[in-house]
């Protein structure tokens, strides 16, 4: 199973690893929850540089434009045909819109299990909110939101199993 995020948080960019800053963590422990051991994934991000505006001493996240998108494209690609995942997970919007379109909803979306033609052929995807967005969220809010991002990884899990038996 591969899992592609948006972009590097700061943490990330400065570390040089997907998911290692406070998303990583919430992405860790929906894992856990989800019965998704860590070892099992590839994690990614589709755009490739940390987009940012300074305020200060601090780097604040800015979302990618479609020109960004694009322009990691290949690079993206080029994972997943070495990885070649069993499915793929797009965490956020920014990674939906890069594998799946522009019209593709996250919002209307999120959970399905749809089908993606890959330059290794097609391969199951689902997209899901990103680990960044439940952290934006403020109590029960936040419980709701990791608890559908921890069903939308059951569900990859059983696809993945489902395609292994």
């Amino acid at each position: 199973m591969a899992l592609v995020g948006e972009q590097p948080g700061d943490v990330e960019d400065r570390k040089g690893v997907p998911f290692v800053g406070p998303a990583g963590r919430l992405l860790q422990d929906a894992l856990d929850e989800a019965g998704v051991p860590r070892e099992d994934v590839y994690v990614t991000n589709a755009v490739k540089h940390f987009r940012f505006t300074e305020r200060g001493k601090r780097r604040i996240h800015a979302t990618p434009q479609v020109a960004h998108i694009r322009a990691c494209l290949p690079w993206l690609e080029a994972e997943l045909t070495l990885v070649d995942p069993a499915l793929i997970v797009c965490l956020g919007a920014t990674a939906a819109r890069a594998l799946l379109g522009s019209s593709f909803r996250v919002t209307k979306q999120r959970g399905q299990v749809l089908e993606l033609a890959t330059p290794v052929g097609v391969r199951p995807v689902l997209a899901t909110v990103h680990p960044s967005a439940v952290l934006r969220a403020t109590g029960e809010d936040r419980d709701e939101a990791f608890a559908g991002l921890v069903a939308d990884l059951r569900t990859a899990r059983d696809a993945v199993t489902q395609q292994e038996c």
